[in-house]
């Protein structure tokens, strides 16, 4: 019998389609293209993806999403809290900037992603691991974002734990969850990149159950992973080389995965999201289909 998980909301990202950076990269996929197919693939749940991707006219997002049956969910927001005050403010005006934009049509989820020490090409940018003081200015940093998104706007801090980051592995995820506020500070659970990192999914959904407040559903192709553990790429590299596939040809299990999810019991967006960049245009769209099918059948929820 195939399970049913009502509370659990399948959505699709622009991520999916190639969309790493803001406007201006002729290598993704234009935003009018990314709402047509994902709504042609069946998705009525959207993130709006990078600030500044869609239009920051949050008239338009509204319009552009209405009239292809599109609900937005939320908005990715980069920070480098463990930087100190500065990096605080800047974070600020970030999510004021976003929630301009995503507030007027509802959305109330901010995915704060860290800031990573690998590039584009795979070189290292900085040190892969913070010191203890740093480490202090991000937690605190994030407790002040959280509370600040909260009073302000009303809104959900998710942070995303990422690939070539400071926040990755099952050791730093649960020094941040132990360090940071578990009422204003919550974890975008992005199944990819925790199982990349080697990081135990299920785990922190046992473990952390409250602190689950969004999520992005992806999953590894192992012997990628395991290439690039050997020969020490970095992340953006093995996306390129397909470190990131569509289910169920790579890891986590995601039966298992959904029905611990659903075992919660509360409302949760589930966005898939696929790294792609870059890719050819014509690539994305069957493959969201194919994806959203098969979450389908696992008994996810597909209409708003």
């Amino acid at each position: 019998m195939t399970p049913s998980y009502p509370r659990l909301r399948l959505g699709t990202a622009p991520d999916s389609w190639g969309v790493w950076n803001p406007s201006g990269d002729p290598l993704q996929t234009p935003w009018s293209r990314y709402l047509d197919e994902a709504a042609a693939a069946g998705y009525q749940y959207s993130e709006l993806g990078p600030f500044g991707y869609l239009p920051e006219d949050p008239a338009i997002v509204r319009e552009e999403l209405a009239r292809r049956g599109l609900t937005l969910t939320g908005c990715t927001v980069s920070a480098a809290l463990h930087r100190g005050s500065d990096a605080l403010v800047k974070a600020k005006a970030a999510c004021d900037a976003a929630m301009d934009v995503i507030g007027p049509s509802g959305a109330r989820h901010l995915i704060v992603l860290p800031e990573g020490y690998t590039d584009f090409d795979g070189n290292m940018t900085g040190p892969a691991t913070l010191t203890d003081d740093e480490w202090d200015d991000l937690t605190r940093g994030m407790d002040q974002l959280g509370k600040y998104v909260a009073d302000a706007h009303g809104a959900v801090l998710a942070f995303h734990t990422h690939a070539d980051s400071h926040v990755g592995t099952q050791e730093e995820i649960e020094r941040f969850l132990d360090g940071t506020d578990p009422d204003t500070v919550k974890l975008c659970l992005d199944t990819g990149h925790v199982a990349y990192c080697g990081a135990d999914n299920l785990r922190l959904i046992a473990d952390y159950p409250d602190r689950v407040a969004y999520v992005h559903l992806k999953q590894v192709d192992v012997a990628i992973q395991a290439r690039v553990r050997e020969e020490r790429l970095g992340f953006a590299p093995a996306v390129r080389l397909g470190a990131m596939v569509e289910p169920p040809l790579g890891e986590p299990d995601m039966p298992s995965l959904l029905a611990a999810l659903a075992a919660l019991d509360r409302d949760l967006y589930c966005i898939v999201e696929q790294d792609l960049y870059p890719c050819d245009f014509d690539k994305p769209l069957p493959i969201a289909r194919r994806t959203h099918e098969y979450f389908k059948a696992c008994g996810m929820k597909v209409t708003s």
